[in-house]
């Protein structure tokens, strides 16, 4: 019998990029049986674009903001709740790559025996450049084609540009933590997924397009380890809290002596920016302390 599939958007004020993630989600060859879109911002212009979709929806309006983990969290209930036996995770200001992405990842998750998958993660404007670099042993990866043409990279994901959950999936790993607000959630739904020792893996014959986001992702040591340094100031601050509270859990503790060198060396000797290190060591500390507190 055909599975249920329940896709699942969150948006905050991107109506018109909304508008062009659903033309492509609910025109899909194996079509969506059921669509949840939780908005942020609770507009009834998004409403109305949701509720003219040509799939059956559900529009759940937040009148608080719950950030990306809060409302993936709220609509991945939701498509439990409605007898969700996979969910499709999509951003709102990105798509699918064409009409076939959910049929090939569900043939994928299928014939490999995955609890998730996802597609490759490219680049919006430059389908053939990855949106963020994918690190393979000791290699950088920023080219769809360096990722090789086999169908699976194993035990490696992309989680919520076009994530396939099953529902038994997200019974073991649960939801999103609402307390990450934005930034970290998608790691720490990896990190779960990794210690649960259920399948899964990115499918690389299809994709998820996506703005560039490799620009945060700055080369150190010759480019044979990179960092993470966002230009905005609020992205800054969720980014290094929500990676102090990560790192402190069980998974993530072996990464922090590379956490150290990859931030010191960055901040000392590729910016001299000792001001940078100091708001970097203060808030890595506000998210060890669990201060979840927004700024």
């Amino acid at each position: 019998m055909p599975e249920f599939i329940v896709g699942v958007v969150v948006t905050h004020r991107r109506r018109e990029l909304l508008a062009q993630s659903l033309a492509v989600l609910t025109s899909q060859t194996r079509p969506l049986d059921h669509l949840i879109v939780v908005d942020n911002a609770d507009e009834t212009a998004v409403r109305e674009l949701v509720e003219s979709a040509d799939v059956p929806t559900t529009y759940l309006g937040s009148k608080h903001n719950l950030g990306g983990a809060g409302g993936f969290a709220l609509g991945m209930l939701h498509a439990l709740s409605l007898g969700a036996e996979r969910v499709w995770l999509a951003d709102d200001d990105g798509r699918p790559e064409g009409p076939d992405v959910l049929a090939t990842l569900l043939d994928c998750a299928v014939r490999h025996g995955l609890d998730e998958v996802s597609p490759v993660v490219c680049d919006i404007d430059d389908p053939d450049h990855l949106a963020f670099p994918l690190r393979r042993g000791t290699a950088w990866r920023r080219w769809r084609s360096e990722l090789g043409d086999e169908e699976l990279l194993p035990s490696y994901a992309s989680l919520f540009n076009g994530a396939l959950f099953s529902a038994a999936a997200i019974d073991a790993v649960g939801v999103p933590d609402l307390r990450l607000f934005v930034r970290g959630d998608e790691v720490e739904i990896h990190r779960r997924l990794t210690r649960s020792g259920l399948a899964f893996g990115t499918c690389l014959q299809t994709a998820y397009l996506h703005p560039n986001g490799a620009d945060e992702f700055k080369p150190i040591l010759g480019g044979r380890m990179h960092t993470q340094y966002p230009d905005d100031a609020t992205k800054r601050y969720f980014t290094y809290r929500n990676r102090g509270y990560l790192m402190a859990q069980p998974g993530m503790r072996k990464l922090l002596p590379q956490e150290w060198v990859r931030f010191g060396w960055y901040f000392v000797v590729t910016r001299r920016d000792l001001r940078g290190l100091r708001e970097w060591l203060r808030l890595r500390k506000l998210g060890r302390d669990e201060y979840f507190r927004k700024p």
